[in-house]
Order: C-alpha cells, then structure tokens, then sequence
C-alpha cells in the first residue's frame, strides 16, 4: 500500500514538488516520502484519534476534501515536515502542501470508491494502519451507511454527533458499538 501511495503522490507532485526549485532535485524522491508518510500517519492518527466521522466524510466523498478536519491536518502536517526536514519558509511549504496533499487526496478517495480499481481498499488502508486490529470492523458497511444517510438518527439531514453517540454507543449506555472497537485498534 505504502509503495501505491507513493506512485499517486509522485504522479500528483509535478508543480508541487519536482518542478519547484525550493526542493533541491535530488531531494525530490525524499519529499515524495514525506508526503506518502504524511498522508499514512495523518489517516493513523485519525483513527487512533477516534476521528471516524471525519475519515467516512472524506472517503464519501460528501465534504469536499479541503473542508475536511483530517485533510487538513494531513496538510499541515506536511507543510511543518516540509519547513522542519528542508528548511522551507512557511509560505513556500503551504504553498507546496495545498498544492499536493487535497489532489492526493481527492485521487485516493476516488480510487477507494471506484468499484473497478482494486489498488486501494478502504478496509485494506484501515487493517493496515491499525496492524490488523480492525479485521473486524467492517469498514465498508459503515461508508454505505453513511453514504446513504443511515446515520442521520434525528432525521435533520446530516450526520452529527447526535447521531453518531447514538450509533457508536451501539444504541444503549452499555457500550458494545463501534466506539469500543475503535478506542481498541491501537491498544
């Protein structure tokens, strides 16, 4: 998966990254690398961060990926990586991290939903980044539920956090639903 990622980002890296002088061209296959690491640990920390809603909204396709909370940590992530690993001032590394991250991002999702493409699986990204932990959770049932509005409890026509407690609460006080898997997948 790491070695897909990184073809999509350096397929995506033209004017972001290989065309631009502020990355030396030696140093161009290390940015790549940074931002195929940024992408995979910013999708990590969402996880482990319990940020389900945010990750199903951005693999939905929904929210546009700019408006998303975990693309743009993902974003600004890459941008401090970029000023911290290559001495970059701020507005070159924005300008670097807006320019690559929301298109590789919006390439991975429409390659998790496009039914002919098996090079990313959503249930494949999320096994991998939570070292099998979430074998169980079936990760494509919650994105067609959330596609379909199945998660709107209230009725209102979104998804909030209304809806999701009652839905990752399993319904009762109890516990027994996705939330209690989720805080397990990096126990």
């Amino acid at each position: 998966m790491l070695e897909q990622l990184t073809d999509l980002i350096r397929n995506q890296a033209g004017n972001a990254i290989i065309n631009n002088n502020a990355i030396p061209n030696e140093k161009n296959n290390e940015a790549i690398n940074l931002a195929s690491n940024s992408v995979l640990s910013g999708i990590q920390q969402a996880i482990s961060d319990g940020k389900i809603k945010d990750l199903l909204s951005m693999f939905s396709g929904k929210q546009e990926v700019t408006q998303n909370a975990v693309a743009q940590n993902i974003q600004n992530g890459f941008q401090e990586q970029l000023q911290n690993q290559f001495g970059l001032e701020q507005s070159q590394a924005s300008g670097m991290a807006s320019g690559l991250i929301p298109d590789v991002l919006k390439n991975l999702v429409h390659k998790t939903n496009d039914p002919n493409d098996s090079q990313f699986d959503l249930q494949g990204i999320f096994n991998k980044l939570t070292g099998g932990k979430s074998a169980g959770l079936n990760v494509q049932s919650l994105m067609d539920k959330f596609k379909s509005g199945a998660f709107d409890a209230d009725g209102d026509g979104d998804t909030d956090l209304q809806d999701l407690m009652s839905m990752l609460k399993g319904g009762s006080n109890e516990g027994g639903g996705i939330l209690d898997k989720v805080k397990n997948l990096f126990k």
